[in-house]
């Protein structure tokens, strides 16, 4: 999803190495279809059912039952953090439901060991001197628990350079530390919900054609300042443990158009003090909350102006296990067609959730939609000539885990770079260097159809650089331009599941949706609740994409697929032609 460490970085460092077995799936696989889909060929008109768009769109529009989804995943199990026990939970529960709407072999696959299942349990604190205010804040993902409420002096801590480290050097025992620099508060004068213009739309058509290869410099340079944030979190982290700190409070981040403020507060990646936190040998030692700008600000400004302050927190938390496993939830429609019931056509998106909301918009929305669509497709008797599958899944949050787990055991996977400066990376971003070994499945897999950019409805797709299938896709949204759905275009885009299909080689999409208030005010963050999920919109995400699935799973050819991924080949076919420059042999010779 948009926003996050892996939509910061292209999609080739997005290779994740998990160990991979199933739990309750499938005794045996299916054997390879016999067709090629490198090389079928693709008819110029597609032949479409607009019969079946028209019961699709009735039955999606009119007879939805999306938000009952919504409200019992969201209210009744909340949050969804990995390996967590709400985790489980909401595996269990879509394992279950997708049975009870009439999918079949609907079960769990275990993609491996992720590490420290946690929840909260509650988090409060408050000002006591020189005022009494509540504060709010919450804990950090995988922070430790306080032993229960603790009050202490507050500091706030500067350190951006292993010099700063000095100044602090047992100066910081029992005090609740303040870790961040104050940020500007703008006012909010752009409204925070949005939808995409047709200028907005036109522009994500255009096809940028970029120069060169690999990295750009300004991605080395961003990939650079990670990592130093990163290697700083760690040894800061650890000095605050040794210096025997109550407790620390981070201020929240700031979102599109000012959002970050009026008590809202951002959970995810970057308020965890710590690289992977949720790995028990790199756990995080002291207590850890995020705050609402404005109850840090206040607390900063006092102790700016030398004011005594002091503060009580408590930080209750629960620790489920250091080597916890996590799971996808998988269920299917059974193809009909002797000759293609073996291919199928897949749609999913991420269960899990950040924990300070519930987990609505990100991407509880593009879990309900996906269960919306195939209980469309099924309530409507369709006997699809392929099997349809849908797949859940976990671990996105953390770097697609759940879903690159599911593709290295099913279709192929390829080798991480051993070069220094990539094992220093998280694994989930080192680069691919091949060879891609691709596995039988991996030619069943006509497409995957991901939703994971909030609650706004569908505006068109990318083709994720598959220029076959865009004159396809043309014809499929026609029918639909009532609906919104207009655009197309050759552009990545990253940040989601989708991206773990591609890197194996099969065509996986991505929406694109209306922004709506996604990156300014819910994506992560304490607001990312049910008030925030648009139901008509929701219906028409579900019907639209039951209308792609239906057509994937129905057309005669599999979809068309751009060459296998080479990553073993990728620098090779980026290298400079050798011999190029007149004289080039010649100037040598002479300088030796």
């Amino acid at each position: 999803m948009p926003n996050k460490v892996a939509h910061l970085l292209p999609a080739v460092m997005l290779s994740v190495a998990v160990f991979s077995h199933a739990a309750d799936k499938p005794k045996s696989t299916p054997p390879p279809s016999a067709v090629d889909p490198y090389a079928e060929v693709q008819p110029t008109t597609e032949s479409l059912d607009i019969g079946m768009y028209q019961r699709i769109r009735d039955e999606g529009l009119n007879h939805s039952h999306v938000m009952e989804f919504a409200s019992a995943l969201m209210d009744g199990i909340g949050p969804r953090l990995t390996a967590s026990p709400n985790a489980k939970k909401a595996n269990e529960w879509t394992r279950d439901t997708l049975t009870k709407i009439g999918l079949e072999n609907a079960h769990l696959e275990d993609w491996g060991e992720f590490g420290m299942g946690w929840q909260q349990m509650n988090t409060w604190a408050r000002m006591v001197t020189p005022d009494t205010a509540v504060l709010i804040l919450q804990a950090t993902p995988w922070s430790p628990a306080t032993s229960g409420p603790v009050t202490g002096e507050v500091e706030w801590v500067d350190i951006h350079e292993d010099k700063d480290f000095d100044k602090y050097k047992g100066k910081l025992a029992g005090k609740i530390v303040l870790y961040g620099a104050m940020r500007e508060v703008p006012p909010v004068e752009k409204g925070l919900f949005e939808r995409n213009t047709e200028k907005d739309l036109e522009e994500i058509a255009e096809y940028q054609v970029t120069a060169g290869g690999g990295r750009s410099p300004d991605m080395q340079a961003r990939l650079r300042a990670f990592m130093e944030r990163m290697r700083m979190a760690d040894k800061i982290a650890q000095f605050f443990a040794d210096e025997k700190v109550a407790a620390v409070i981070e201020p929240s981040r700031d979102a599109k158009n000012g959002g970050g403020s009026g008590g809202t507060l951002f959970d995810d990646n970057g308020a965890t003090l710590g690289r992977t936190p949720y790995l028990a040998d790199k756990k995080v030692k002291i207590p850890v909350a995020v705050a609402a700008i404005e109850s840090y600000g206040r607390l900063y400004r006092l102790v700016h102006a030398h004011v005594p302050v002091t503060v009580e927190i408590n930080i209750d938390t629960k620790f489920t296990g250091d080597h916890e496993h996590a799971y996808n939830t998988v269920a299917e429609i059974p193809g009909t067609d002797p000759k293609l019931k073996e291919q199928v056509v897949m749609l999913g998106g991420h269960l899990d959730s950040w924990i300070a909301g519930t987990g609505a918009t990100d991407n509880g929305a593009g879990t309900i939609v996906a269960m919306e669509a195939v209980r469309i497709i099924k309530a409507l008797g369709v006997k699809p000539r392929r099997t349809i599958r849908i797949a859940l899944w976990t671990g996105e949050e953390q770097g697609l885990f759940g879903s690159k787990g599911y593709c290295k055991e099913h279709f192929g996977s390829a080798a991480l770079s051993t070069a220094p400066e990539q094992q220093a990376l998280p694994e989930f971003m080192r680069r691919a260097t091949g060879p891609l070994e691709v596995k039988p499945e991996q030619k069943l897999i006509s497409a995957y159809f991901n939703v994971d950019n909030g609650s706004g409805k569908i505006r068109g797709i990318y083709t994720q650089g598959n220029a076959a299938i865009a004159p396809i896709f043309a014809q499929w949204i026609a029918p639909l331009k009532d609906l919104g759905v207009t655009t197309l275009t050759m552009r990545n885009t990253g940040g989601t599941d989708h991206l773990s299909f591609d890197a194996v080689g099969i065509p996986g999409f991505q929406f694109i949706q209306d922004d709506l208030d996604y990156e300014s005010r819910t994506h992560h963050s304490n607001q990312d609740v049910v008030e925030r999920l648009q139901a008509a919109d929701l219906k028409q995400i579900a019907t639209v994409e039951a209308i792609f699935v239906y057509n994937a799973a129905m057309r005669d050819q599999m979809m068309p697929r751009k060459p296998l991924p080479d990553p073993a080949g990728e620098e090779k076919k980026r290298a400079p032609i050798e011999g190029i420059f007149p004289n080039a042999a010649q100037a040598a010779q002479q300088n030796q």
